[in-house]
């Protein structure tokens, strides 16, 4: 993942009291291979995304892309001084234009609000009413349906797991009185700056407002975390990642630590920035996804995604080893295709799938320099939190998704062709002006034993299209 659009309007770790929380449903589906268990779970935005303002009044702690001095001097102060408030059921779908059905979340891109403008959003899958649910992977797979037929070259439509904690922090910073309930704690393998709370106090110190988002900026920390992530895809490529870290869960970071790109430092921090990943198209497979029939996986259509966790000796705590793809679409099972360039011939990520790509492309090695598998594995054992979400791209316009990248690179050097995307697609200010009615979808979430979750009779049944709102 690369770094999120933030909503105007703020974050913070003290509970405003302006609004009600409500957790939007959200069914998971936990299963053995002798059938499925429905469990009723809740979805909550970010922290990032919400409003913050002086506790005890609707005076804005954070407006635009900076702090207001007077509430927040100070880390410290600010934290004590501002209130993050809730999201009732009506500001799910307007401003933010979050749906659910109770199977199915759609995450819109741009909603107009009657008083601000939401571009994008990051949810996550909550347990109870104060607690995120916790994935422990290793000898399982992860299943769900997604529709990304709304989504153009520029869009990611990101669906992941962090090594967050389960409260959000909440019972190890003192600051944080807001917890996972209202969405706090976030952290990733890029070891953001844009998190707006991290540790129970404000990221003003430094902060920089952004030359090219109206509602972000960058602090002096950044928070680090291990990444997996299962799923970033528009109609034009796709690509899922291993992104271990050497830190063990959330935690903070400054200079060198952080692996900044503006300091030199994208190699010398504590995570796998580029991480391992598996993208047919960079591999040399242009034909296996995207949109229409021609395609093996046609992007217009929904499709079940399976990612299998596996491990050395088929036990829930054996080294990860392996992690594996399928995918169900037009009442078949489709294998993960072979690399045809970058680690030619291998169909999942391995150690020596990794080791292979790297050297093919002449990247640097950051996977194994920050455990590779293994630490990944470990990460994956102790528990990580689901994250389901939508954004564009300030930093790279997702170039390094679906488009030639790095830009200063021939496109037939093996590793940078990714998509069909041209070079100067995926400009924020175009993407959201052109296509702010943007979508995706994601449904029907399953965990379980290995070849449990998924079936070649049940159709994918996801749609970006509209659908009715229950909470």
């Amino acid at each position: 993942m690369r770094v999120s659009v933030i909503f105007a309007g703020a974050s913070a770790q003290q509970v405003g009291s302006q609004k009600e929380d409500v957790h939007l449903p959200m069914t998971l589906n936990v299963c053995t291979k002798s059938g499925c268990e429905a469990q009723k779970k809740g979805v909550t935005l970010d922290a990032n995304w919400r409003w913050l303002h002086e506790v005890g009044s609707s005076s804005n702690c954070y407006t635009g892309n900076s702090w207001d001095p007077s509430y927040c001097p100070d880390p410290e102060t600010c934290a004590s001084n501002c209130g993050l408030d809730g999201v009732p059921t009506e500001d799910w779908a307007s401003p933010y234009g979050i749906t659910s059905d109770g199977d199915q979340l759609k995450l819109g891109f741009v909603t107009q609000g009657q008083y601000s403008r939401n571009v994008g959003s990051r949810t996550y899958l909550m347990d109870t009413e104060e607690t995120y649910q916790l994935f422990k992977l290793k000898n399982k797979e992860f299943t769900f349906d997604v529709d990304v037929s709304q989504l153009p070259c520029g869009l990611n439509g990101a669906l992941y797991f962090v090594q967050m904690d389960a409260d959000g922090g909440k019972s190890k910073y003192d600051g944080n009185k807001a917890g996972a309930k209202y969405g706090t704690g976030y952290c990733d393998a890029q070891c953001p700056h844009d998190v707006k709370f991290i540790n129970g106090e404000a990221n003003s110190k430094d902060w920089k407002p952004s030359a090219t988002d109206p509602n972000s900026g960058v602090g002096h920390y950044g928070t680090c975390c291990a990444e997996m992530d299962i799923w970033e895809g528009n109609t034009i490529s796709h690509a899922y990642t291993a992104h271990p870290c050497s830190v063990d869960g959330q935690t903070r970071c400054e200079g060198k630590d952080c692996g900044d790109d503006t300091s030199g430092d994208r190699y010398n921090g504590k995570c796998d920035k580029d991480g391992c990943d598996f993208a047919p198209f960079r591999l040399g497979n242009s034909t296996f996804f995207g949109p229409g029939s021609s395609f093996t996986l046609d992007t217009i259509k929904p499709m079940t995604v399976v990612t299998q966790f596996i491990t050395s000796d088929g036990t829930d705590s054996g080294d990860l080893v392996e992690i594996r793809r399928k995918y169900v679409q037009g009442g078949k099972v489709i294998e993960n295709p072979a690399a045809v360039s970058g680690g030619s011939g291998h169909v999942s990520i391995t150690e020596e799938f990794c080791s292979a790509a790297k050297k093919d492309f002449g990247d640097v090695d950051a996977f194994s320099q920050q455990g590779g598998l293994k630490a990944m594995g470990d990460a994956l054992e102790k528990g990580m939190v689901l994250v389901m979400s939508l954004w564009d791209d300030h930093a790279a316009h997702m170039l390094w998704l679906d488009s030639d990248y790095p830009t200063d690179q021939p496109a037939t050097k093996p590793g940078v062709a990714r998509g069909t995307c041209a070079t100067t697609s995926g400009d924020p200010t175009e993407v959201e002006k052109d296509h702010g009615d943007s979508s995706v979808a994601y449904c029907n979430l399953r965990v379980g034993d290995l070849d449990s979750t998924y079936d070649s009779s049940r159709a994918p049944s996801c749609s970006a299209g509209q659908i009715s709102v229950v909470v």
